[in-house]
């Protein structure tokens, strides 16, 4: 909400108390302020000069050195580089001190050799609009000496974040009420004179849930014509473009009092007003030109012809405005429901400043004050007359109720630090009044005062919460299973972005067509699928049993916006039924892991390859510490190369890549391969894993050997047989090298020829090469049994 200061100062004295101290105010009572513009000339030091003579710079062919009267009694001497004055022009002049937007300030200096003391200012340098080129040329009346901000407006506009519980602040008479209350100021009186009212017979209320209370009153022979300079300024001080005197009276109530009104072509009305609820499908079209279908939960002002004239609390229709042509309108002002109007600006995405307020709540008992107030200024600025009475259908709701103050449990909650008389008056600042001992009238505009702790937070927010002792100092507590838990998601998660991928966040819900894509840790059955009763919309239908299915629709948007290289991860929670969904529903946490495209960054080098299992399994196993990673082929149902993720024989997650036809059907052009993890696991893993290690001392050696065994072997069994020999000198093992031949010519086609590295150390000293032999010669045998190969 945008409030202006110049407009609160109409509603108490704010002299003496600086942009600082006001926005420290709000802040500690609650309301944010986000931004603070400050509109026109602030400074005192930039006054009106007038030039008295201009004479060519000694040094410079655009320059002039001026001397100027700024009443001080004496001339100074300034040098210049406009061209578009005359000597006798009245301008700004900036004095040394002056402070000009930007934070610039003005000093003596010394141009081209010639002493300058304070500049002369064109209109943007100080904060005004831009105007011609050159210096601002000031009216020749201007009283020379006076300062230039008196000679226009200056205003500042503070940007203010109210919360929902505080509707009364939505407003510039809300916000003095709330300021004078910090400041114990007291309030300046608003005249406005209480309206003659009946009951109407003219307004049928069909939806008195909806609307509680309507109010509507004529005025015959108004002149619709431009406002007059101080509402506009008024309106544009927060940003709002005058439209015509009537409408901008309506926007004015509604900022000065927060109660939104409606003005209508009563020469468009046919017949009584009435407030229903809209007919289903029924159209709307609005004044912002946009045209809506409406639903039997939308509430609408319309007359007897069954015309729409207002999509109520929201926005009023194209066809019932007021224009330049009329003569004749019907003011209305109401009390809407806030949930009906909620919902029906939601469905609709029609918001404006009336629905804002409407569906906050607004105060019941201002509904007729506003109406008051804007007949009383239309009267004055349109002319015409107005019926003598507001007619008026239903009537105002209760909101509130007195409310008890438990003088001990406040004593209590507030340290002591205040004692009962003074929270007493900053209760009757805030507007309540005393009933009996310890009750209070709570004022109609603060719906939110429910409860005795409504009032104690009250009287502490304007106390001051920094006036209330502390009671406690922190103790220390010790780290728990939800702590170490983050902490360890958290080095994962730091883990996987240094290792170049990114982290996704996608809903927790998928849709049926999605199903296709889980890739549970365990085999699934149709029964463990969670659906939801009854969904938002199909995309939002199953409870995800598997994070893959949404890694793939991230992956998806992706490549359709030209993505070349997709490397991304997600932690969350999955769900599934138990036991084909006869035991409880049971909920695990797991880490998911999306490779595809380029497995290079774009670069000026040529060379590129496509992302493959391999990278996969050098993620993990650098995730774990350069631990050993194994994949253990295992089917998985519409999956291709399905493996079991296994880390020191235990499964830690799975491993699959979509199928070609899934992968052309989402318009991937290379492979895409996820990965599901356990995280529970993955947590407990990561405390044994060292983040330091120290160099070795003493040198290793490698050796190489090739072995021929069947095509069909899979690599982890080699790892396997190589892990269970433990042998101590061996410190590692990698596969450099697969070779065959699908033509028989160099090596059986049914065979493959595999080479590894393998590196011996022993940490306390080097080895010789007989050890190192020995080893190897160790190793080889071990496979030779194992897995019947033959060494090339």
């Amino acid at each position: 909400m945008n409030v202006s200061l110049n407009w609160l100062a109409t509603h108490l004295d704010l002299s003496g108390k600086s942009i600082k101290e006001i926005d420290d105010l709000f802040t500690f009572a609650g309301v944010e302020v986000e931004g603070i513009v400050s509109k026109g000339i602030a400074s005192d030091r930039i006054v009106v000069a007038q030039i008295m003579e201009a004479v060519q710079h000694p040094n410079a062919d655009r320059l002039k050195v001026t001397q100027v009267d700024t009443g001080e009694g004496t001339l100074r001497q300034i040098v210049c580089g406009a061209q578009n004055y005359k000597v006798g022009d009245k301008v700004p002049c900036a004095l040394p001190g002056a402070e000009l937007p930007g934070g610039f300030t003005i000093g003596e200096t010394v141009m081209r050799k010639v002493e300058s003391k304070g500049m002369l200012c064109a209109a943007s340098e100080i904060g005004l609009p831009v105007g011609e080129d050159g210096l601002l040329i000031l009216p020749p009346d201007s009283k020379i000496g006076k300062p230039v901000k008196q000679l226009f407006d200056y205003d500042t506009l503070l940007e203010l974040e109210v919360t929902p519980n505080r509707p009364d602040l939505l407003s510039h008479r809300g916000m003095a009420r709330e300021l004078a209350t910090l400041l114990k100021t007291p309030l300046l009186p608003l005249e406005i004179a209480r309206p003659n009212t009946n009951v109407s017979v003219n307004i049928r209320i069909d939806a008195p849930a909806a609307c509680p209370l309507y109010t509507a009153i004529a005025i015959k022979g108004v002149t619709v014509k431009e406002s007059p300079a101080w509402l506009k300024q008024r309106l544009e001080s927060i940003g709002l473009r005058p439209i015509n005197n009537i409408v901008d009276i309506t926007n004015y109530v509604l900022h000065e009092l927060g109660q939104p009104l409606h003005a209508f072509d009563a020469a468009k009305l046919t017949g009584n007003i009435i407030v229903r609820n809209a007919a289903d499908s029924e159209n709307f079209l609005a004044l912002d030109g946009s045209t809506h279908v409406l639903t039997l939960d939308d509430l609408l002002i319309s007359d007897e012809s069954g015309a729409a004239l207002a999509l109520a609390g929201v926005m009023g229709g194209a066809e019932s405005g007021v224009t330049e042509i009329t003569t004749d309108i019907v003011l209305e002002s109401a009390y809407f429901t806030p949930q009906g109007i909620r919902r029906t600006s939601r469905r609709t995405a029609l918001g404006s400043d009336s629905s804002y307020r409407f569906e906050r709540g607004v105060d019941p008992q201002g509904v007729l004050t506003a109406s008051s107030f804007a007949v009383k200024l239309i009267l004055e600025l349109a002319g015409g007359a107005a019926e003598t009475t507001t007619q008026v259908a239903g009537a105002s709701p209760v909101l509130t109720k007195p409310v008890t103050l438990d003088a001990k449990k406040l004593d209590q909650l507030m340290g002591s630090s205040i004692d009962l008389t003074a929270a007493e008056e900053i209760l009757t600042r805030l507007g309540l009044a005393k009933l009996t001992d310890g009750t209070w009238d709570v004022p109609s505009f603060r719906a939110d005062l429910q409860r005795h702790i409504d009032l104690v937070e009250e009287i502490a927010r304007v106390h001051g919460l920094d006036n209330v002792p502390s009671r406690f100092q922190g103790t220390f507590v010790p780290a728990s299973p939800i702590d170490a838990a983050y902490d360890a998601d958290m080095v994962l998660r730091r883990r996987l972005a240094a290792l170049g991928l990114h982290e996704c966040q996608t809903i927790k819900l998928i849709s049926d067509a999605q199903v296709s894509d889980i890739l549970p840790l365990r085999p699934m059955q149709d029964s463990d699928v969670i659906r939801v009763k009854l969904p938002l919309s199909e995309d939002h239908a199953v409870m995800r049993p598997s994070i893959v299915p949404g890694l793939i629709a991230s992956a998806v948007r992706n490549v359709r916006q030209q993505a070349k290289s997709l490397r991304l991860f997600e932690m969350g929670r999955v769900f599934r039924n138990a036991g084909g969904g006869k035991a409880k529903d049971q909920e695990s946490e797991t880490l998911s892991i999306l490779l595809s495209g380029s497995a290079l960054p774009t670069g000026w080098f040529k060379v590129d390859r496509t992302t493959d299992l391999y990278d996969l399994k050098g993620i993990l196993s650098a995730l774990l510490g350069g631990r050993e990673i194994k994949f253990t082929p295992k089917e998985r149902a519409g999956f291709v190369l399905g493996c079991d993720i296994k880390l020191d024989e235990q499964n830690i997650g799975v491993f699959a890549r979509l199928t070609p036809a899934r992968e052309r059907e989402l318009d991937f052009t290379s492979p895409v391969y996820v990965a599901e993890l356990d995280l529970g696991k993955l947590r407990k893993l990561l405390n044994g894993i060292s983040h330091v290690e120290d160099l070795p001392q003493f040198p290793g050696s490698s050796r190489d050997a090739a072995m021929e065994l069947p095509l069909n072997t899979p690599n982890a069994q080699i790892e396997t047989i190589i892990a269970k020999l433990a042998q101590p000198l061996l410190v590692s093992s990698e596969c450099f090298d697969v070779f065959t031949d699908p033509t028989g010519q160099k090596i059986a086609a049914d065979s493959k020829s595999v080479a590894y590295r393998f590196h011996y150390r022993e940490p306390t000293r080097t080895l010789k090469t007989e050890e190192i032999d020995t080893a190897h010669q160790g190793v080889l045998e071990a496979l030779t049994k194992g897995l019947g190969v033959k060494f090339r």
